[in-house]
């Protein structure tokens, strides 16, 4: 089992920047890979960052060059660094973990860009 808490989601306005942090326990060790997803009113969820243990990274086109995911694993976290924020970014943001093959999930936590 692995438990993910995200926090650092809130208001801001278009143009700003804010860090999601996703707090990761239990299990961690066999965590595979590492996403921040997104799920917009009205609208399907979607992978915004991917991040895999051995480091590479992948990002949606809609926030390459101003999104970074990150790790910090001598404190079991995952970060989601967003600058140059958009109105279209508004959405409840979601972390996510593969482990041995299961997917894990937070409670997401709320973005909401003001423009």
């Amino acid at each position: 089992q692995v438990h993910l808490v995200e926090s650092g989601g809130g208001l801001v306005q278009a143009g700003g920047s804010l860090r999601l942090s996703c707090a990761t326990s239990g299990n961690n060790y066999s965590i595979d890979w590492m996403d921040w997803y997104r799920r917009a009113p009205g609208k399907q969820r979607e992978l915004v960052a991917h991040l895999l243990t051995g480091q590479s990274t992948n990002y949606a086109d809609s926030v390459k060059g101003r999104f970074t995911i990150s790790k910090d694993d001598a404190k079991n976290m995952v970060y989601l660094q967003m600058s140059s924020l958009k109105s279209e970014d508004t959405a409840v943001y979601y972390c996510s973990v593969l482990a041995w093959g299961v997917r894990y999930w937070g409670q997401g936590t709320q973005v909401t860009v003001s423009s």
